[in-house]
């Protein structure tokens, strides 16, 4: 064991915490051990300076990875492929000629009215795999006991499971995306997403400065509490508006409405954080300025080298109707139950033992569908 003197550096900071010193840079390299990747096979007892250190505790690993993604999951089937979802129009009003009679008219009643109906058919699916192979024989020799061999086991099955936690959180979020650049793209037919956008495509900066006559950032927005405000009104309204039988508010141009019941929220943490920061630090009743309820994500497409707002608030993606769309300040959405999900989820583990190297190969399957539909209800509010 390599053992480090000390002494000089408590004084150093005994003196830093009692105010008699002022901050000095300290070497902690001394203090901290960051670890090995391998084993020092010299490292002898400090008394004879011939006995191999052996080792005393170990700590595995293995602790639980629950994702963040938005739980946007459906339910699934056994057989069959298609899915069929159908929908009909409402009927226009006509004429009731009950006010209306005349002498010698004749009023037909046997007039066929046919409703108007259409389907959708979605029919792919997407899947994937991670292999592992696991030894028992092989690695007793660097345990103690079979409770010690356990732990380790487990914790590689612990590490799939994060893994898989991991890819599946970002095939959702990809699913949101995708549907964000479809909505984005419809809006400016793929032009310049820096205007007010429409109905569904909602460029709250470029509102907020038109509205109040300044002239803010997108970085400085999410620092600005009347702007922040400003956003958390707009999207207040759209949780009533998306209630209300409209066309506006998808892409199809459909009639749709969503109850609040049916309405998924997500926001960007970071402008839910400030807005529970900003909105509710200097007000004493918080329900009068307290955000809609939501889930939180860091991030939509990725988190970038440095987790700044360019971009967590971004994604760059091909859509799935082959468009090129970028969109930055991604601040939050809000969508139908049935504008997107995941469904027939199918996750599954087979094995194969290998008699004659003596191993066991673990296969964790992964099936399911991810799908939009571009006919039902999806809000995005942007800062760009």
């Amino acid at each position: 064991m390599e053992i480090k003197q000390v002494y000089d550096l408590v004084n150093t900071t005994t003196k830093e915490v009692l105010g008699t010193e002022g901050l000095v840079k300290e070497d902690l390299s001394d203090l901290v051990d960051v670890g090995e990747a391998i084993f020092n096979g010299n490292a002898f007892d400090a008394y004879v300076r011939t006995l191999v250190n052996h080792i005393g505790k170990v700590i595995f690993v293995n602790r639980p990875y629950r994702g963040s993604a938005p739980s946007v999951l459906m339910d699934g089937w056994e057989y069959g492929s298609v899915v069929e979802k159908i929908h009909s129009e409402m009927p226009e009003a006509t004429e009731n000629e009950s006010w209306e009679l005349q002498d010698g008219a004749s009023y037909d009643p046997h007039i066929f009215h046919a409703p108007k109906a259409e389907a959708k058919f979605f029919n792919k699916m997407t899947t994937f795999e991670i292999d592992r192979s696991i030894t028992e024989m092989q690695v007793r020799q660097s345990f103690s006991s079979a409770t010690q061999l356990n732990a380790f086991v487990s914790m590689i099955f612990n590490e799939i499971d994060k893994a898989m936690t991991v890819k599946v959180d970002s095939l959702i979020m990809r699913t949101i995306n995708n549907m964000i650049g479809e909505t984005v793209y419809n809006a400016f037919s793929g032009g310049d997403i820096k205007e007010a956008g429409n109905a569904r495509a909602v460029n709250l900066l470029k509102r907020y400065n038109t509205q109040f006559s300044t002239e803010l950032t997108a970085q400085q927005a999410l620092l600005t509490p009347a702007f922040i405000r400003y956003a958390a009104y707009q999207i207040a309204l759209y949780t009533d508006r998306l209630t209300r039988m409209s066309t506006l508010f998808n892409v199809g141009g459909k009639q749709r409405f969503t109850p609040r019941d049916l309405q998924h929220i997500v926001m960007l943490s970071e402008f839910a954080a400030a807005a529970d920061v900003y909105l509710q630090s200097d007000t004493f009743h918080d329900e009068y300025t307290r955000l809609v309820n939501a889930e939180r994500v860091p991030f939509w497409q990725g988190s970038g080298k440095d987790y700044g707002f360019d971009s967590t608030g971004k994604i760059t993606v091909k859509t799935a109707s082959g468009q090129d769309q970028d969109v930055t300040g991604i601040l939050g959405v809000i969508f139908d139950r049935d504008a997107l999900g995941v469904m027939n989820n199918n996750q599954r583990v087979t094995t194969q033992y290998n008699p004659k190297a003596e191993f066991t190969n673990y296969f964790y399957k992964k099936d399911a569908r991810y799908f939009n539909d571009l006919n039902e209800n999806f809000v995005v509010f942007y800062v760009a």
